[in-house]
């Protein structure tokens, strides 16, 4: 093969820059893989998680946020006690590093809970080990010194940088040796068992110039802090002051100041909203002054992680199970994630919404949904109405929605309904440009088990620089055709097709499961024999029994969304197959009638394409039936 080779309230005072840890325009979907009572599980939780990694990869999340690794002093790992060992009641180290491993080996990032606010004593109050730190760790303030009962003597710390926490000693982080220890428990400990990233707990407890100061020192793929305080409602206890929510909010962004803008913070101003408007279906709370969405997410989207309910929010299994201090109402659970998978900010799924309530085909379906259209963290918001039974929106200009009892639908042409279910409902628009053209590959090559068929081609870079004036590089992407996948039913293959945008000559994409050494394919056959059991389609299962497929078994197929634009007379590409964990790439062909010399076969945009491996001569390159 040829290597071809914001306007923004004046309230909210916000620094831009380039951050670590915090991408803009991100399209990621984060699973919260945990709940409040994960570490009871009679299984191990990590093991239990490892058995969920495929659908957790198919069903596009790119980040999981796992629990507090730590061994702690309390079941949930939230009182942290030994930072260095990795063996908590979520399972063993090993466990650990095996379950990362797999979501790596699929593609997903994996964030860590890190828990630093506050730190038990092993064996005593303020005995601290593996790392061994002095009592000027302790902040001159926490109520320990003096206490009945405590060890605690000798010089303090300085005073706590925010708010108290009772249940364990307060961590003075203005210590040079603190912050030393914990940046290499970050970087060895937490980075050497394969951590990306970070989840903040209790972030109000110390100030927020401590996490840039961290995250600038491990380079994090994304952080996230938890700053959660109260949201009361204007009549509710909050007085006549009708900026509640701006001053709510506010205090969200002044902490991802304090960062240096190297953390996103959960939008807790956009979860009390939901949970307001869906108790009394009044969704004008949900829209600012200024026309746009009324929490931290109407300010400073790229920063603000929504979700609908986490571990202490919500449930741990049965409604009202659990924690549960903050709930969504539990009947308007979908009306709460077609409103925060659709809109701008970094969405959270709940675990137990997703594996535990029969909500994930749902849940599944509108990541797939945000995704194909190309909504990200930064898309912007057009909120048609926010009134007692209706709330209905644009998002970049490619999804509405609407949700409450009131009738709406997007006005103009070109909407399809997506999505629905009780109160809501997302309609895509559907016009497509006439060069995007459906294009399948159906390519012969016998293989066994555990041996899977991919695919790399575009344009010879040569060619493309002598005939058509592009300078192709591998970062570039001017040989490569623009795909989208129309099979994600393979639960093997999905995995390998996330963020897999092009056609193209390089391997795993950015952003792609570094187990795809390029496209996926996948296996079909014209029949399958009684003997092997229930059949298996591709309509159904994303392989087996395919109508296109009229030649026999070991036909793999690609089956996408292509941009003919992109290809050599808006008609011809090039493309070669490699067998893993089997044959390998396939030999060189010489293939006539072609607009060049190449040693790759030559395929057409918005035809069904049929190859055998190495062989010269198309078996077929005919129109759609």
């Amino acid at each position: 093969m040829k290597k071809q080779w914001l306007a923004l309230s004046v309230l909210a005072s916000i620094s831009y820059g380039a951050w670590a840890g915090v991408p803009e325009n991100n399209s990621d979907i984060m699973l919260q893989g945990f709940q409040w009572t994960s570490a009871s599980s009679s299984a191990t939780w990590y093991n239990q998680l490892s058995a969920n990694a495929d659908e957790i990869a198919s069903a596009g999340f790119n980040m999981v946020w796992l629990p507090p690794p730590s061994k702690a002093g309390s079941l949930e790992g939230y009182l942290p006690e030994q930072l260095n060992d990795l063996n908590s009641k979520y399972g063993t180290e090993t466990e650990l590093a095996s379950l990362i491993n797999t979501l790596h080996n699929k593609g997903v990032k994996v964030l860590a809970d890190i828990v630093i606010n506050h730190r038990n004593g092993t064996g005593s109050w303020c005995g601290f080990v593996n790392p061994t730190w002095s009592m000027q760790a302790i902040t001159s303030d926490d109520e320990a010194w003096g206490a009945a009962g405590s060890n605690c003597t000798g010089q303090r710390g300085n005073p706590d940088s925010g708010g108290g926490y009772a249940a364990a000693r307060d961590i003075d982080h203005s210590q040079g040796f603190v912050q030393t220890s914990i940046k290499d428990w970050m970087n060895t400990t937490l980075k050497g068992v394969g951590f990306d990233g970070w989840r903040y707990d209790y972030v109000k407890g110390y100030n927020g110039s401590y996490v840039g100061i961290y995250n600038n020192a491990t380079n994090p793929y994304f952080s996230v802090g938890e700053y959660w305080t109260s949201l009361c409602y204007n009549g509710e206890g909050c007085g006549s002051d009708a900026n509640y929510p701006d001053a709510h909010r506010q205090l969200l962004v002044n902490w991802v100041n304090a960062t240096g803008g190297t953390s996103a913070v959960f939008d807790f101003t956009t979860k009390g909203l939901l949970n307001k408007a869906l108790s009394t279906y009044n969704y004008a709370v949900l829209k600012d002054s200024n026309g746009k969405p009324q929490g931290a997410i109407g300010w400073w989207p790229s920063h603000s992680v929504t979700f609908v309910d986490n571990h202490d929010t919500g449930p741990s299994g049965a409604c009202g199970s659990g924690q549960n201090h903050w709930p969504v109402p539990c009947d308007k659970v979908m009306q709460a994630y077609a409103y925060i998978l659709t809109h701008p900010g970094v969405p959270s799924v709940y675990y137990t919404h997703y594996f535990n309530w029969g909500l994930g085909s749902q849940i599944k379906a509108l990541m797939q949904l945000r995704k194909s259209q190309g909504i990200n963290s930064n898309s912007t918001v057009t909120i048609d109405r926010a009134e007692q039974g209706l709330y209905a929106a644009y998002i970049g200009g490619k999804l509405a929605m609407k949700m409450g009892n009131g009738s709406w639908s997007p006005s103009g042409s070109g909407w399809t309904l997506a999505q629905s279910g009780t109160d809501w409902a997302v309609w895509q628009k559907t016009t497509t440009p006439t060069t995007v053209k459906r294009t399948v590959l159906l390519v012969y090559g016998t293989t066994a088990s555990g041996e899977d068929m991919f695919v790399r081609g575009g344009i010879d870079h040569t060619y493309a620089a002598n005939n058509l004036g592009l300078a192709c590089t591998s970062s570039n992407y001017l040989c490569a055709i623009p795909i989208t996948h129309n099979n994600l039913r393979n639960a093997t293959t999905a995995p390998w097709k996330a963020n897999d945008n092009y056609l193209d000559w390089y391997g795993a994409e950015a952003s792609q499961s570094t187990a795809a050494v390029g496209t996926a394919m996948d296996w079909t056959t014209d029949v399958w024999p009684s003997s092997w059991g229930t059949t298996r389609t591709v309509a159904v299962d994303g392989y087996g029994v395919e109508p296109l497929n009229t030649y026999g078994q070991h036909y793999w197929m690609l089956d996408v969304q292509m941009d003919c634009s992109k290809a050599v007379n808006g008609l011809w590409f090039e493309f070669k197959t490699y067998i893993k964990n089997g044959a390998g790439w396939e030999a060189n062909v010489s293939q006539s009638g072609t607009p060049y010399t190449s040693g790759n076969h030559f395929a057409q945009c918005g035809k069904v394409n049929v190859f055998q491996r190495g062989v010269s001569a198309p078996v077929s390159i005919r129109d759609f039936p």
